[in-house]
């Protein structure tokens, strides 16, 4: 099996990258790509407090199992499986569960740092940037945590303005320079579809 296609797709929380995901799924076809989310690569929390949980700010480069992440995308890179973590958004720790990953034609690290490790970036073919005006990401958050994690609103504002928004200007934005593709105003559908046509053109034999 040839080396894998690795695409790297970073942006704001709520900028759109799931929404670019899909759409590289769908030149490529879903027997042929994987993703990988970022997320399920927060640190293990078992050793601390429910209450101790709580407090861990996920929105910094610290909240996540770097070594790990290098090593399993690496291990797809080289054609081995893997054990993917997930994580336990209810519990703030990581599942017991894993999913097996078998190495495929093209891989996709998604997530608000994908493109924040040098080592990481040197293993993709392909980097994108999500570029999503910060009161459309707002909402799209807002709407997402309240319908499906269960949270106050009051919640999501105040964790909003205390880490996410300091935090993307801080860590999340300066990654865009990394970018081999910049997406103006989020997922749109010109610049996706060019992106899609030569995610095709390069990985079909």
């Amino acid at each position: 099996m040839s080396t894998p296609f690795i695409i790297g797709i970073a942006g704001g929380s709520g900028s759109g990258k799931s929404t670019v995901t899909r759409k590289v799924i769908e030149a490529v076809g879903s027997e042929h790509t994987v993703v990988i989310v970022q997320d399920n690569y927060y640190r293990d929390q078992s050793g601390l407090t429910p209450e101790q949980r709580r407090q861990t700010n996920y929105d910094h480069p610290h909240a996540f199992d770097w070594a790990l992440m290098i090593e399993q995308l690496n291990d797809l890179r080289q054609n081995v499986p893997i054990e993917m973590p997930t994580y336990d958004y209810a519990a703030d720790n990581r599942a017991l569960d894993a999913v097996m990953i078998a190495p495929v034609k093209v891989i996709v690290l998604e997530g608000i740092f994908a493109l924040y490790d040098a080592a990481l970036r040197d293993m993709m073919s392909l980097k994108i940037y999500v570029d999503t005006a910060t009161d459309v990401c707002f909402i799209r958050r807002l709407q997402r945590d309240t319908q499906e994690r269960g949270r106050s609103v009051e919640s999501v504002i105040t964790q909003y303005e205390d880490t996410v928004r300091p935090m993307y200007i801080q860590f999340v934005e300066p990654t865009k320079q990394f970018a081999d593709v910049i997406l103006p105003n989020g997922a749109n559908e010109a610049a996706v579809d060019m992106i899609q046509a030569k995610i095709a053109s390069l990985v079909t034999p």
